[in-house]
């Protein structure tokens, strides 16, 4: 080929996000793959992922609900580097205020595992603290397992399905964004999901509480 001034095609480069440090503290496997939990926020698992836009890479942080699938939290970014973690904050901070502000479930996360890959956002000092401060005990899988965070790839592989793939290019930051809002908004309230037996994942969750919900006492007349 090279006598003859021909070159093989070349694939484009694939990007690269998880990115770990070997001298990081490491928290340990606290899931074990078990990705079934029986009841919304005992486990709640975290990623992220890159999109290219006319005005350069994009990186989108998801936290998710393994119960139902739903998606708590989610932040897009363009920056990635080993010392900026604020977007994958930003997604737990925004997974936290969700359940905060509901009038159900366990709303002072007690309990709660945070699942995640070893990349070095997720174990930054910044990430460690949020989650300390909600009570939320980190979780790590094991290094070069593909099964220790499928469940957030999985949605993630969705995410890029029905919205990235089919409506590209994009421009930048800003309208991703905002198409970002409007997948997880369609994602969690309106997409039927095999997984919740063809419920939405809110849906899914309101049945689950309505099963479990504590009867009220009757109460001893005077």
């Amino acid at each position: 080929m090279s006598e003859l001034g021909l070159a093989g095609a070349v694939r484009g480069t694939i990007k690269r996000t998880t990115i770990s440090d070997p001298k990081a503290a490491k928290p340990l496997d606290l899931v074990d793959r078990n990705f079934r939990p029986l009841a919304p926020d005992r486990l709640w698992v975290a990623d992220f992922t890159y999109v290219s836009t006319w005005s350069g890479w994009c990186y989108t942080a998801f936290v998710i609900d393994a119960y139902a699938r739903r998606i708590l939290g989610w932040s897009v970014a363009t920056t990635m580097t080993r010392m900026t973690s604020q977007f994958v904050v930003d997604a737990v901070e925004q997974a936290i205020w969700t359940r905060s502000r509901e009038a159900r479930g366990n709303k002072d996360l007690a309990g709660l595992i945070a699942h995640h890959d070893h990349c070095v956002q997720y174990l930054s000092v910044a990430y460690s603290e949020h989650l300390d401060a909600a009570g939320i005990k980190p979780s790590t899988g094991a290094v070069g397992s593909s099964h220790d965070n499928a469940l957030a790839e999985s949605v993630i592989g969705l995410y890029k399905t029905e919205l990235i793939k089919p409506r590209r290019p994009w421009k930048g930051l800003d309208d991703l964004d905002i198409a970002t809002a409007e997948w997880v908004d369609w994602f969690n309230h309106r997409r039927p999901f095999e997984y919740c037996d063809d419920l939405t994942p809110v849906e899914a969750e309101a049945a689950h509480y309505a099963h479990h919900q504590t009867p009220a006492i009757a109460g001893v007349s005077d």
